[in-house]
């Protein structure tokens, strides 16, 4: 069984002026006590993606455990931990197909209906939200609340990942709803250092 740490750190180069910055970024995080991180580029082609995902890896070292956003092909070319795909992406039995059995697989899901679809694959852990209203994303799925976090754990017994909209103020409540772990993007840009150890020390 896959064991998530409290916090999952989501590091989105879209708020990062360059990959100094972003390296920078993510070294705070882990002196916070982050030991899984997430690297999201949405934006750069895949040769940027692929420079930025080596730099951050060789920046790190194995200090963290390192989840690519999307690319199963650029997750084994820069040497990462594992894939974390969303439903328009690679299917999970082709992510795994390509990552090998070793590696981590991560699904993104929106209803119950995703989320017991991707119970019955190979996923080491299932994320489900947005839970809160989140301005991550530019098109959104529909809230689900922490009604929808309950539920997600009623049809999986694969750990969960909950995401969209969690912060310092409300990510003990998703816990308690739940989920095993919270997802973080926003809350966590800012001081990122203070607030992973403010995010730990909550969901101790």
């Amino acid at each position: 069984m896959t064991l998530l740490p409290r916090l999952y750190a989501i590091l989105d180069s879209s708020h990062f002026p360059d990959t100094e910055a972003l390296c920078r970024s993510a070294s705070e995080r882990v002196a916070g006590g982050v030991t899984l991180l997430q690297y999201r580029n949405k934006s750069g082609n895949a040769r940027q993606t692929l420079e930025q995902s080596i730099e951050l890896r060789g920046h790190l070292g194995t200090s963290v455990k390192l989840i690519m956003n999307d690319r199963a092909d650029l997750c084994l070319a820069a040497g990462f931990d594992g894939v974390h795909i969303g439903q328009d992406d690679l299917s999970p039995a082709g992510a795994r197909a390509v990552i090998g059995k070793s590696l981590w697989l991560g699904v993104s899901t929106h209803n119950p209906e995703q989320l017991a679809a991707a119970d019955k694959t190979t996923a080491d852990y299932l994320a489900i939200g947005p839970v809160f209203a989140t301005a991550s994303k530019a098109n959104p799925d529909p809230i689900i609340g922490l009604e929808g976090v309950r539920q997600a754990r009623t049809l999986t017994r694969k750990p969960l990942v909950a995401i969209g909209g969690i912060t310092r103020e409300n990510c003990r409540s998703v816990i308690e709803a739940g989920a095993d772990s919270v997802a973080v993007i926003s809350d966590l840009i800012r001081e990122p250092r203070k607030s992973a150890e403010e995010f730990f020390r909550i969901l101790r």
